[in-house]
């Protein structure tokens, strides 16, 4: 279609104006904080929140958001998170201006490729990261259009008037298990495998990046967040708070207050970003949803050597070598062996990485708004990328039943 080969220029009555900021916080349990997050100006090649970069022009570069939650213990979360920003910023000015929205989605998609690739890498080549990941959810947009680029389960939500949607699609074995109908969304609150995710940068050579779009109208609220945020705190909270808090400096800290005092049970990480002018103003007819978005084909090769796989849609990913296989199947052991369950002892300080400290507020009198319980667990990567949902469900629930069948015999 037109629209998609040239940028839809026309329907816009100026340039795009973002009011944007972000924030991570430790939480109350964790002892490091593996967040990490991405906010820059591709156009002015600014990163970060200075005062100065907390209202922005979408430039002829575009500009991009992104949130990663790392995993793997020892520092590794965290050095593969900051990798997977750092790799993605630099993958994204490292080109001329984009000719079109294909060609700046196709970076996109690519960057994210690369920062997996790279990531599998530098873990293989140090022992002491051997088993790092980071999930990545990165939206970026040159005009109108919001592309969003998926792996793992952070997520990203759109809040429009007084509706909040979720715009992108957990990709995790709860998630999984509810799209089967073999968990419903009460249920899924309590699953005790709810750490588990389906792929993530860094745990393999190549990963599938689910690319998702958003036609942005005036207005618009987008929030990137880690489950450290959307596992404590419930998606009415988060839209009253973003609804209630026109700062996004403010709504940022107190999305991450909130989810301290429900527990604070692993790292929060927000971005929050009001797209305030330059935009064609809301219609009834308007559709906002979790919207694939498929690349035409021609996507260029990687340029450092990585071999990484291209849109799942479109094209078969070329099968890893035998090292990386094997490889593939250690790091696969290695994560079952972490186990689902792994509280860490009480409560760590620590401070927000914005340059705030880090405020924690007490608990008022009586039982409180209801919160999302959860336990403190290390995400676990479960290696089910292309399989069914259905099949994904089979397979889980044959698994619990024979575990169960085996502990009675062994109980006897």
């Amino acid at each position: 279609m037109a629209d998609r080969a040239e940028m839809d220029t026309a329907a816009q009555p100026g340039p795009i104006r973002i009011r944007v900021f972000g924030r991570t916080d430790v939480g109350q349990i964790r002892e490091h904080n593996e967040d990490n997050f991405l906010v820059a100006n591709l156009s002015t090649g600014r990163r970060g929140l200075m005062a100065e970069d907390r209202e922005q022009l979408v430039g002829p570069h575009g500009t991009v958001f992104g949130v990663c939650d790392g995993m793997g213990g020892a520092a590794a979360g965290e050095v593969a998170s900051q990798l997977a920003v750092d790799i993605v910023y630099e993958q994204l000015t490292s080109d001329e201006v984009p000719a079109h929205r294909d060609e700046f989605a196709r970076r996109l998609v690519r960057a994210v490729e690369v920062a997996g690739a790279r990531i599998f890498h530098e873990a293989r080549a140090d022992r002491s990261r051997r088993g790092m990941g980071t999930t990545a959810t990165v939206a970026a947009l040159l005009d109108a259009r919001l592309f969003i680029a998926q792996v793992g389960d952070s997520r990203a939500y759109i809040l429009r008037g007084d509706r909040l949607v979720q715009v992108s699609r957990d990709q995790s074995l709860v998630n999984q298990l509810i799209e089967a109908g073999q968990l419903t969304e009460e249920e899924a609150e309590t699953f005790e495998h709810n750490n588990i995710i389906l792929q993530a940068l860094g745990t393999s050579e190549t990963v599938q990046v689910d690319l998702t779009y958003v036609d942005l109208r005036r207005g618009d609220v987008l929030l990137l967040c880690s489950d450290g945020l959307s596992g404590m705190i419930r998606s009415d909270e988060i839209r009253e708070v973003l609804m209630n808090y026109e700062d996004p400096l403010m709504a940022c800290k107190e999305l991450t207050d909130r989810a301290n005092a429900a527990g604070g049970h692993d790292n929060i990480t927000v971005i929050v970003a009001r797209f305030v002018d330059g935009l064609s103003d809301p219609s009834p007819t308007d559709e906002l949803g979790y919207a694939k978005y498929a690349l035409p084909d021609g996507q260029p090769p990687v340029e450092s050597g990585e071999r990484v796989s291209t849109h799942p849609e479109l094209m078969q990913t070329s099968p890893p070598s035998e090292e990386a296989e094997r490889e593939q199947r250690r790091l696969r052991v290695s994560y079952t062996m972490v186990g689902v369950a792994t509280p860490f002892p009480g409560p760590a300080e620590g401070a927000a990485q914005d340059g705030q400290p880090r405020e924690t507020p007490a608990p008022g009198p009586g039982p409180g708004p209801e919160r999302v319980e959860h336990v403190v667990d290390d995400p676990v990567v479960l290696p089910t990328t292309g399989l069914a949902p259905r099949t994904v469900g089979a397979l889980v629930v044959t698994a619990m039943v024979l575990v169960t069948v085996l502990g009675f015999v062994l109980l006897r």
